[in-house]
């Protein structure tokens, strides 16, 4: 599985969204799997990548938690949790779509 956390420079989820990958990774027992950091600067790179906002999450290239929505704005994103809107998914939802990926 190829792991990337895309995100902007000013996003102050980024650091967080990569290490609570890496923890779903390691609790799925996923622990060789790298986890890369692609770094969008302009609109333009992110019109060549799937982003929906900043960190965006993908596996094997897709959206783990696709909106149906892309965007070329380097902005921040909103995610649904247990607790309400935040600016990252948890590891347990994290842990889900990787799950749901692999099956």
């Amino acid at each position: 599985m190829k792991v990337d956390v895309v995100h902007i420079d000013d996003c102050p989820n980024w650091v967080t969204a990569g290490d609570r990958v890496r923890a779903a990774l390691d609790a799925l027992g996923m622990v060789d799997v790298p986890v890369d950091y692609v770094l969008l600067r302009t609109p333009e790179e992110a019109s060549e990548v799937v982003f929906a906002g900043s960190p965006t999450i993908l596996l094997d290239g897709q959206d783990a938690f696709a909106s149906g929505g892309s965007t070329t704005d380097l902005a921040c994103r909103v995610y649904m949790t247990d607790t309400g809107l935040a600016g990252l998914p948890s590891v347990r939802q994290i842990e889900d779509a990787i799950r749901d990926r692999l099956a």
